[in-house]
């Protein structure tokens, strides 16, 4: 058990020198994306070959040692391993290949060329993530250990800095000092809301009442988005670290992790991380030698979307139906039990340590004037580079979509980039250029929101968009308020209609009235925040809307009924697979002659579409 800072140093060191005993070190990426590629199965293998070597007959040339870490980020390549020295990279790992690493590269000193990165653009490889575009552009403050420390191993934070920003507030700092130090860096909320972080602890600080409590949102219900998950599931030491600062400045004794049951790695790692902070006394009863004590639950959610909303959050932890409530009341006054409660989601508490370690000055000078610092993005969709991205705020769409997400897939034109989860907007290709920050995202109709980032090509119908999200938020709504449990419905319930072909003009309108009449009118942020996927697709994409209404046809060819199949007789080579399928007997012709559709027979259901193995049925 650490008794004081200067223990905590003498452990830290004692880390770093048993470390650097290794010559050589394997990390293999456990996080979930390249865990479902069977990543897990490599790190066995690595480490069975580590211990192999360590064993045998004769004195070792190099003493090896294999361990898991969190998501790199570039997840459309994993499994990721990486080997040092030397920072070797290596993606689409697979179990035949760990033989050959492990004797050419661990042992021999040897790159593998054929597991390296290659620049789909020049052909060029990359032998290290610095070389590889997706990482070149980005700057990882909350993701920087993320692919370096073992999330199940305190040592291993400790090795790199962990817990000195800890010792540093209990020690030189009172809490007045740490707010006025994170109001200097102007972090603001990575949750959604972007509210000034150092506003909302002091404001919980001064509040009346006690016991107050602390909490941290890791429910992350957005369709696409895993930041969070990946923070707690590659370094949730850094979450911790945070919460247990904060506690200290704002006079907490008690927090909790609030996050989604269907995140067991992440719920796995916190568990662990959670016994060895309170093990080695940097959790739980007078932590570092202190007067200050913190005692960090973990709350796992249904997966209620509305419940990543704070005040249905806090009715969740207490045990009741997880609904909002009016934001009259502040949560930092009476939020949980009806105390004074702070809630500031994973990447924001992620950022605490690095703040009071490099100061509030160092991170203000990133980002733009009124959004500070770096967020962290699950950029994905129609892109060919997928994946977990941290950029300076600031950085263009543009940037983001094509430097580090590399372009859309198959040389398609990008369409589309959707922001802020399924209550953000779709932003238009007229605006790849706007800079991705709090203020420029909301005036362009959408918002930062938790950090999920959606590309769309020119195969995407934006009214189906539209419609996906709406019916994704109308099954999540909690259905307290009217407003949203009405207004949702009959929102999608027009939209279902324009993408049968059965809509008429006035329907723009209609959705435009209940958009504002919902927008100003809804209990929480949730409701009043739905309307945007259907509003900002009427801005910028209304011809879209006018030819599924005037002309009965999908441009994207997405929504069925609204488009033709046809069958190109320059590539049909008479098969018959596509007639011998087809459930309305639409298609006739002679064998290894091409095959003809009977349009009026046709209910385009598209199985000859799916069949067909010569790609020989286009849409029309």
């Amino acid at each position: 058990m650490i008794q004081s800072p200067a223990e905590l140093e003498d452990l830290r060191e004692k880390v770093r020198k048993r470390r650097s005993t290794f010559d050589r070190v394997v990390r293999v990426c456990i996080g979930t994306g390249c865990a479902a590629r069977g990543s897990r199965r490599l790190y066995e293998l690595f480490c069975e070959a580590a211990e192999i070597s360590g064993r045998s007959g004769h004195e070792p040339k190099w003493k090896i040692e294999a361990k898991c870490v969190g998501c790199h980020g570039l997840c459309e390549r994993g499994p990721i391993v990486v080997v040092q020295p030397g920072e070797i990279l290596y993606q689409g790992v697979e179990e035949p290949d760990v033989e050959e690493i492990f004797r050419e590269t661990v042992i021999g000193g040897r790159v593998v060329e054929h597991l390296l990165y290659e620049d789909p653009a020049t052909g060029k490889k990359a032998q290290t993530a610095e070389e590889i575009p997706f990482y070149k552009v980005q700057k990882r403050i909350v993701l920087a250990e993320n692919g370096n420390v073992d999330p199940t191993d305190i040592e291993d934070y400790l090795a790199v800095g962990g817990y000195a920003a800890l010792a540093r507030v209990i020690t030189t700092m009172d809490p007045e000092e740490i707010i006025e130090e994170v109001d200097r860096a102007g972090l603001r909320g990575r949750g959604g809301g972007g509210f000034p972080t150092a506003r909302k602890w002091r404001s919980c600080r001064e509040a009346e009442g006690s016991p107050k409590y602390l909490i941290c949102n890791g429910d992350e219900g957005d369709p696409g988005a895993f930041m969070d998950r990946s923070i707690m599931e590659g370094n949730p030491h850094s979450v911790l670290e945070g919460m247990t600062i904060g506690a200290y400045a704002i006079g907490i004794s008690q927090g909790y992790i609030y996050v989604r049951n269907e995140y067991p790695l992440a719920v796995r790692h916190l568990k662990t991380a959670i016994e060895q902070a309170e093990e080695i006394g940097l959790l739980g009863d007078n932590i570092l030698g202190s007067s200050f004590s913190f005692d960090i639950r973990i709350n796992r959610g249904g997966g209620a979307f509305v419940c990543g909303e704070s005040t249905a959050l806090m009715a969740s932890l207490e045990g009741r139906i997880g609904e909002p409530r009016a934001k009259y009341v502040h949560t930092v006054e009476s939020g949980l039990n009806g105390k004074p409660t702070n809630l500031n989601n994973v990447e924001t508490w992620a950022n605490i340590p690095a703040i009071i370690n490099r100061g509030g000055e160092w991170f203000a000078s990133i980002g733009t004037e009124k959004s500070r610092g770096t967020k962290v993005f699950s950029l994905v969709g129609k892109v060919v580079n997928t994946g977990l991205v941290e950029v300076p705020m600031g950085m263009t769409l543009r940037q983001i979509v094509y430097e580090i997400g590399g372009g859309t897939k198959d040389g398609k034109a990008f369409k589309a980039v959707q922001t802020g989860g399924p209550s953000g907007g779709c932003i238009s290709a007229a605006h790849l250029d706007a800079c991705v920050d709090f203020d420029e995202l909301t005036r362009l109709g959408s918002m930062m929101g938790s950090g999920g980032m959606i590309v769309m090509d020119e195969d995407t119908c934006m009214v189906n968009v539209a419609r996906y999200f709406l019916g994704f938020l109308k099954q999540e709504s909690c259905g307290k308020c009217t407003p949203c449990r009405e207004g949702i419905s009959q929102m999608l319930y027009i939209l279902e209609r324009i993408t049968r072909g059965e809509g008429e003009l006035e329907d723009i309108d209609t959705l435009e009235e209940l958009a504002d009449l919902i927008g100003e009118t809804a209990l929480c942020a949730l409701g009043k925040t739905a309307v945007n996927p259907v509003l900002s697709t009427i801005r910028y994409f209304r011809k879209e809307y006018e030819e599924h209404i005037i002309e009965r046809r999908c441009p994207a060819k997405e929504c069925r009924g609204l488009f033709l199949y046809e069958i190109n007789p320059e590539v049909c080579n008479g098969c018959g697979i596509c007639r011998k399928n087809c459930p309305v007997e639409a298609i006739s012709g002679e064998r290894r002659k091409p095959h003809l559709i009977d349009q009026e027979k046709c209910t385009k259901c598209g199985v000859c579409f799916d069949k067909c193995p010569f790609a020989a049925i286009v849409k029309v």
